[in-house]
């Protein structure tokens, strides 16, 4: 009999009993699987066979359409020195119980990780990387850390120096020319070279020997191994033809003390320079939390009062003034000004401001005294998440990265059979009994091959083409999208906050029976709406100074329009759809929603209890950059949609303004996601672009979503990448920018796979001296992380 296991699930998105029953049905058709679904705690609880991981039940949830909630933790890991160390933590911790995903990122030396809070704590995580041989903390901000770290990387390297430069002197006497240097008699001391070494090779290089014991104690091989076996032969066969000379003081040994001390220097030497120019990665971090405001004034009982922006809450009062950064987001009370948001947006352009506008956290404040309202706080405002969303894609990977783990997993231990095998023919056929030179052969294999430069090759492009995107407004939220994003063949748009600016205006206000409280009514609806559209008319009402009434069961439509109570009066504001589920007849108004939809103008009809009453008329500006950026994106060979529901004339209208041939216009918001399907069945990559909350279905059906960063918080949050400004040249930018990372990364796997393929077999002829591998596979390293920083200076 099998045995069964239960576990307990948080479920996300039931929004009544017909959800629960339908999550328990399904689970409860696998076989060896009883579910009981608690709507009112929104948990499962599920009995299920051995024979299923804890992954199958959570796919099959997801399938359904609901989430699992789902912990997520980032975690500092120290003691990683190659891609198979990252390797063996994603394997080892990838297999627990309870963890639905882990991520290792050996650029940044972190692990990110989803898990269910139920069955996995964050400590039995931690605790298991120990036991494998790491060690992890949750990730720490603090600057001051990555410091320390360098200037003891820096302390360990110049002690290093200073006991191998007279062993490295040394060397010049195994120079198979003559060179009449004068060298101190002391230095070929075997005694005194012993002396020199040992520090160098127990105290300075213990890690290398803690690495190499907790790959081996898990049955896995590193970078580590190799630097160990390397200069541990070249140090003990030179401790043994050093004590030889105890015996025999006539005994001229063969010592290799200055291999194994100069192969960890440059090591080291490598890894400094690897860890400064990794730190030049995460400059996009540093430098969007250096745009926080530090100070912000608040406003209590009249008086100022300077506090630090961690202690502003919500509904606080700031002032700000002229050339200040905006401490927080949130709303203008008083005041008018120009802000400058291109840290934030990309725009250059400072952007007018006044009372009832948001501002932006970290935004420059320009010539104006304003007064705002906090809405948006610490780890909630724009900035925080913009910094959240690039850490993330900085730690995550690529689909490509798999390539690398796949050969650095076998790597290791191929290198290491190809050195034992270097030694047997150097010893028993190219040079009989020349045990030295065998030695140095397979040394030279050992230390040239470390798949350090491999490891590298697709975090680092990942960290500087992310970083890069978010100082130009674009936010990549994982590198699987970076990568993905060059491979886009059709572009849908969406029409309204997308093509166009999303904040139209009331033109044309037509009552049929001259009712002077039109307006009012029809406003006193639309406010309960989210729709650009509806703002518009609130807005214009406003102006108007109209009284709005109080309204009773709202209900929004989607597609079709809004139906409310307002007074005594049933209100009904939409399309010709909406009026036709009413049995509304629009024949008489037919002539003039047909004038203004070919003028562009978009059309809503008004009826109360059931009578056609008249029309609200609204136009929408299309965005500057529209024009530009879509004949962009036809120069790149991407066929472009445009979708939208509002009707086909208004739709053409926009589209032939902007050079769309492709429109799909009267699209209710769940057609939008079979639109992406089908031309996913046309075998095209498809990406969505889009603002609003109808707009979540497709951004998430898409190959990428895009998400105008202006939009709402739910379209933001559905998508792949979000471009921060609203300005449509950033898509063909992410595109530009996507194609110019990829590249980066096939440059850097070809060069470390190049510069090993072909360094093994130099190394094995004998052809080259272990100090000159060691310093071989250190610029490796550096030079992949060096031609990663070039996507730095990439024009986008």
């Amino acid at each position: 009999m099998s045995e069964t296991r239960q576990l307990t699930l948080g479920i996300e998105g039931m929004t009544c009993a017909a959800c629960a029953t339908r999550i328990e049905k399904s689970l409860n058709r696998m076989d060896g699987v009883e579910a009981n679904v608690n709507l009112a705690l929104e948990r499962a609880t599920i009995m299920y066979d051995q024979k299923y991981q804890t992954t199958d039940i959570i796919d099959k949830i997801h399938n359904i359409g609901y989430e699992v909630a789902l912990e997520h933790a980032t975690l500092d890991i120290e003691g990683m020195t190659c891609a198979a160390c990252s390797a063996r933590i994603e394997k080892v911790i990838g297999k627990m119980e309870g963890i639905t995903k882990i991520n290792v990122n050996l650029a940044m030396n972190t692990a990110t990780i989803d898990y269910l809070p139920e069955v996995r704590s964050l400590q039995s995580i931690i605790d298991k990387i120990h036991h494998i041989g790491y060690s992890a903390t949750v990730k720490n901000e603090d600057v001051n850390k990555g410091n320390h770290a360098t200037k003891k990387k820096l302390l360990q390297l110049m002690f290093s120096i200073i006991l191998s430069l007279p062993l490295l002197y040394s060397m010049v006497t195994h120079l198979p020319i003559s060179t009449n240097i004068w060298m101190p008699h002391l230095l070929m001391n075997p005694w005194f070279q012993l002396i020199l070494a040992t520090p160098v090779q127990f105290i300075i290089g213990w890690h290398f020997y803690e690495g190499a014991f907790r790959a081996l104690r898990n049955r896995s091989a590193n970078m580590d191994v190799l630097v160990v076996l390397g200069t541990s032969a070249a140090y003990f066969y030179s401790l043994v033809e050093t004590l030889k000379t105890v015996s025999d003081s006539s005994y001229m040994p063969h010592l290799y003390f200055e291999t194994s001390a100069v192969l960890i220097t440059l090591v080291l030497l490598g890894k400094y320079f690897e860890h400064i120019a990794k730190g030049r990665t995460t400059e996009a971090i540093s430098k969007l939390l250096e745009l926080q405001a530090k100070e912000a004034t608040i406003l209590k009982d009249g008086e100022e009062v300077k506090v630090s922006f961690e202690d502003v809450k919500v509904g606080d009062h700031l002032l700000v003034k002229p050339g200040e950064k905006i401490p927080v987001d949130g709303m203008i009370l008083s005041g008018m000004s120009t802000v400058d948001e291109s840290m934030i947006t990309g725009e250059s352009l400072p952007v007018d401001k006044k009372k009832g506008d948001k501002v932006v956290g970290a935004t420059v404040n320009g010539n104006g005294f304003l007064t705002i309202e906090a809405e948006k706080v610490g780890k909630d405002t724009a900035l925080a998440n913009i910094v959240r969303i690039v850490e993330e894609a900085q730690g995550s990977k690529a689909p490509i990265q798999r390539l690398a783990d796949q050969i650095s997993n076998i790597f290791v231990p191929i290198v290491i059979i190809i050195a034992t095998i270097t030694f047997l023919i150097w010893f028993f056929m190219i040079d009989p009994q020349n045990l030295p030179k065998a030695i140095e052969a397979a040394i030279a294999v050992l230390v040239i091959a470390c798949p350090c430069a491999l490891g590298l090759a697709t975090p680092t492009s990942i960290m500087v083409g992310s970083g890069k995107g978010a100082e130009h407004g674009i936010l990549y939220k994982g590198g699987e999208y970076l990568e993905t994003t060059q491979k886009i063949g059709a572009i849908i748009l969406d029409k309204t906050g997308t093509v166009t600016k999303g904040k139209p205006e009331v033109t044309d206000v037509i009552s049929l029976h001259q009712r002077d409280d039109l307006l009012s009514l029809v406003a006193s609806v639309e406010k309960m709406s989210e729709h650009p559209l509806a703002q518009a008319i609130v807005d214009y009402a406003k102006q108007q100074d109209l009284k709005l009434k109080e309204v009773k069961e709202f209900v929004a439509i989607p597609g079709y329009g809004v139906e409310a109570m307002v007074e005594d009066s049933s209100i009904a504001i939409g399309t010709r759809k909406l009026m036709q589920e009413k049995n509304i007849i629009t024949s008489s108004i037919e002539e003039q929603l047909i004038q203004f939809e070919a003028s562009g103008k978009t059309s809503m009809i008004v009826a109360i209890n059931g009578e056609l009453e008249g029309i609200v008329a609204v136009a929408d500006t299309i965005k500057d950059s529209s024009n530009v950026a879509i004949q962009s994106l036809k120069s790149l060979n991407i066929e472009v949609y445009m979708v939208t529901g509002d009707n086909a004339r208004t739709a053409n209208a926009i589209a032939d303004a902007v050079g769309i041939e492709n429109v799909y216009a009267e699209v209710l918001p769940e057609k939008k996601a079979e639109i992406v399907e089908t031309l996913q069945k046309q075998g095209k990559v498809v990406a969505m672009v889009g603002d609003g909350i109808n707009d979540a279905p497709a951004l998430a059906k898409a190959d990428i979503g895009m998400a105008i960063g202006t939009g709402a918080d739910v379209a933001i949050e559905t998508a792949d990448v979000t471009l921060v400004g609203g300005d449509l040249s950033h898509i063909p930018k992410a595109i530009s920018l996507s194609k110019k990372t990829m590249h980066n990364i096939r440059q850097n796997l070809f060069w470390a796979l190049f510069y090993n393929s072909l360094g093994i077999p130099i190394a094995a002829m004998g052809l080259l001296e272990p100090w000159v591998a060691g310093a071989a596979m250190a610029f490796s390293s550096v030079s992949v992380v060096i031609n990663s920083l070039r996507l730095k200076r990439v024009k986008i």
